[in-house]
């Protein structure tokens, strides 16, 4: 999990986050629980197995792992089982994460670790469980392993990694990013078994993005704010009218820590842009309404706004991609926050060529520009290598001309920001507001705290009223640190009264 920085987030939901993680760690950790799920294992698998430690922890997840009873050595399986206090729609997400990559190994050729069985075992509660091969035992280590400096955490690209090695790792991971962006959907949603087993996903599922759980957990914004269950959409410009109502859920819902200003006009002219349909044209040809595109226009012409949409996942990055001894990709997991989504997402360059996220990178977000700009035309040449083996493919797209073309026009730090609620308090008035917008007066003298000041005027009188009144709430919210409890009718009511729905 790439989790977002602490000062954004709300402390003392933090804390409580922290706490209920270690007492399901110790929980889960226990033999009486190893023998629940190895019980559930053989009753679901009609077979003995014995244990084969060690535990794996992940970020949300105890795995367990098994060897069949009889079974060679290298046979193992793992149980997953999540972290009850750790993410959100469990069951959900899980049924959704085994539809995906059921599909993705059915279309692609990707290795995708085989699942077994999956299920919600309530009568012993384990709760939601996924029974999938191990391999473990293959002695592979994560991509990320590969290309990191030594021991550092969270773990960052090595500096001094040779050039060739590094394009023939970025060349593996092209090979999988052209292969996952071939397959096209009709609606923006989550891939969902109709009957599970039949081996026949459609997108019937309202997408869960990593942004969302970490909302809950490091927020306490109420679940109801959410899109409800079974919702998909049918363009480009409704995700992005949603991913902006989340921005506001997180400035409405946050009580403590949240240092709400006037500054923040800019989520609501994000959101009136995203209704407007501006957003999914920013940085295409049929951008017709930036200050950029009016002093360099784009030549690239946008995907399709409606009808042909792509895979996204929040969590595809080297660190869950294994690897072998030669650096031959063996298997690529972990599909829980993949959706159908707009092909915007695909077309622009990877967040994770240095490995860390540009809004938790130590040395601040201008390094890690610094650093991503000196790396990005290696992964570019590594994927027009693997687009010239490819160029039979079913990709619509020459993906090497819409990332380089993403980059130069800003259109990478706009869909960035837009997928992550803590990541657009400092993107947006570094690299977006006068690419949309025009320059600012250089010698006005206005400091960043007023820079609200310069656009205003793009709100509705309706829009600045709700925006003032929303700044007086939060102030006042301010003056008590407590973790808030709301009604679902309660938190639908305050949402919608600042949305003017």
């Amino acid at each position: 999990m790439v989790a977002p920085t602490r000062i954004h987030s709300d402390n003392l939901k933090w804390d409580q986050s922290e706490e209920l993680f270690e007492q399901d760690s110790a929980r889960l950790r226990k033999t009486s629980q190893f023998e629940k799920v190895k019980a559930v294992a053989e009753t679901t698998l009609g077979t003995s197995v014995e244990r084969a430690p060690p535990l794996v922890m992940g970020g949300f997840h105890m795995l367990y792992p098994f060897r069949p009873h009889g079974g060679s050595p290298s046979a193992k399986i793992l149980v997953r089982v999540p972290f009850p206090s750790q993410g959100i729609f469990h069951e959900e997400i899980l049924a959704m994460e085994v539809a995906t990559a059921r599909y993705i190994a059915q279309h692609t050729q990707l290795p995708i670790p085989k699942v077994y069985q999956y299920g919600v075992d309530s009568r012993s509660g384990i709760g939601p469980f996924l029974i999938m091969e191990d391999l473990g035992s293959k002695e592979l280590e994560t991509m990320s392993r590969s290309v990191s400096t030594p021991h550092s955490n969270p773990a960052v690209l090595d500096p001094d990694m040779p050039e060739g090695k590094l394009k023939s790792l970025y060349r593996k991971m092209a090979e999988c990013v052209l292969q996952l962006a071939q397959p096209s959907f009709p609606c923006i949603g989550g891939l969902v078994e109709t009957n599970p087993g039949s081996g026949s996903q459609f997108v019937s599922g309202r997408p869960i993005t990593l942004n969302m759980i970490n909302m809950v957990q490091l927020s306490n914004i109420p679940k109801s704010a959410f899109p409800p269950k079974g919702t998909t959409y049918k363009t480009t410009n409704e995700w992005y009218v949603v991913l902006a109502e989340q921005q506001m859920a997180t400035l409405l819902f946050q009580h403590n820590d949240m240092f709400l200003s006037r500054d923040d006009c800019r989520t609501e002219v994000r959101r009136a842009s995203a209704k407007q349909g501006r957003l999914s044209s920013y940085g295409f040809a049929e951008d017709n309404w930036s200050a950029r595109a009016k002093n360099s226009p784009a030549t690239l012409p946008m995907p399709d706004n409606s009808g042909s949409f792509r895979l996204w996942c929040d969590d595809f990055r080297p660190a869950n991609i294994l690897v072998n001894e030669n650096d031959d990709i063996a298997a690529v997991f972990d599909w829980e926050f993949t959706f159908a989504g707009p092909t915007q997402l695909v077309l622009d360059p990877p967040w994770w060529l240095l490995l860390d996220t540009p809004d938790s990178w130590d040395n601040g977000i201008e390094d890690w520009e610094h650093n991503y700009e000196k790396h990005l035309p290696t992964w570019l040449s590594a994927l027009q290598e693997a687009e010239e083996e490819m160029k039979n493919s079913e990709t619509p797209f020459l993906l090497s001309a819409y990332m380089r073309d993403s980059w130069a026009t800003g259109r990478f730090w706009l869909n960035y920001a837009a997928r992550k609620s803590w990541a657009f308090d400092a993107i947006y008035w570094k690299y977006l507001d006068e690419k949309f917008f025009g320059q600012r007066d250089p010698n006005s003298g206005v400091p960043k705290s007023e820079l609200w000041k310069t656009r205003i005027h793009l709100l509705s009188s309706e829009e600045q009223a709700a925006m003032e009144n929303m700044v007086q709430i939060k102030m006042e919210e301010s003056k008590e640190r407590i973790l808030m409890e709301w009604e679902d009718a309660e938190a639908k009511e305050r949402l919608s009264s600042f949305l003017f729905d």
